[in-house]
């Protein structure tokens, strides 16, 4: 697809976005669930506006000690985040997009509340397929992003985890695979957690010459555990989202 030439057709949209060329600011924060999107919009940013609501993947733009910030979900799994990041780098103009979410843990290097910044994502799908590369593609976090979030995060004294993680297509706890065959294969490896969307961002933003990292609140120890309510999910995320808002 040649995206300069498709920029006119998308001028009003896409078919998985009604927001307008010039509706997303340059950064956008993309957690999976909406309603996360909402709660962050309404919380942290002034002058918020909905931008899109199609298929209920609600995204706002505002401002954040004064510079433009939007916010957007990105629904669940590689597949979706691989549409809706690309959209946004592609015909949108947007030029860094930071993944905010939850993953598990998978070592005890990583405990329920931590901070995970994915230095890079390893994973069991298919997605970097369709570039035909002769070998295994391992994208990285853009090193500017990373490194303002890790300052931030020492900075605001907020516990925190930097290294590889695994996207997965499985989500680990339901895996059809005995445990020393699944997870723990991956985190021998050093993939201290998991997620299923940071490989589709990564794969995209280096496909199309653009920034992107993910951050995530482990919500959930498959060596413990432990894991948060469904409540503690949806707001008690607020170190992260603060980190992330730094990066503005």
């Amino acid at each position: 697809m040649n995206h300069d030439s498709s920029l006119e057709h998308y001028r009003n949209g896409t078919p998985h976005n009604t927001a307008k060329q010039g509706d997303l600011a340059p950064l956008v924060l993309m957690p999976g669930d909406p309603l996360r999107a909402k709660h962050i919009a309404e919380t942290y940013l002034e002058g918020a506006r909905q931008i899109n609501a199609v298929r209920n993947m609600l995204g706002y733009t505002g401002t954040y000690k004064g510079k433009p910030v939007s916010v957007m979900a990105s629904g669940m799994g590689g597949p979706s985040m691989g549409i809706y990041s690309y959209e946004l780098f592609a015909f949108y103009g947007v030029e860094s997009i930071v993944r905010i979410g939850t993953c598990g843990g998978l070592t005890a290097a990583v405990e329920v509340g931590d901070i995970v910044m994915a230095m890079t994502a390893s994973t069991d799908s298919n997605y970097a397929h369709q570039y035909r590369l002769n070998g295994t593609f391992s994208p990285p976090a853009d090193y500017g992003l990373l490194e303002r979030a890790v300052a931030s995060a020492r900075a605001r004294k907020v516990s925190h985890w930097v290294g590889g993680i695994l996207s997965s297509d499985v989500f680990s706890l339901y895996s059809a695979l005995p445990v020393e065959e699944g997870w723990e294969r991956w985190a021998k490896m050093g993939c201290a957690a998991t997620d299923m969307e940071c490989y589709a961002l990564y794969c995209n933003a280096a496909f199309l010459g653009k920034k992107a990292l993910a951050m995530f609140t482990c919500s959930d120890s498959n060596v413990s555990r432990k894991e948060m309510s469904p409540l503690e999910r949806q707001t008690a995320l607020t170190s992260m989202f603060e980190v992330a808002l730094d990066l503005a």
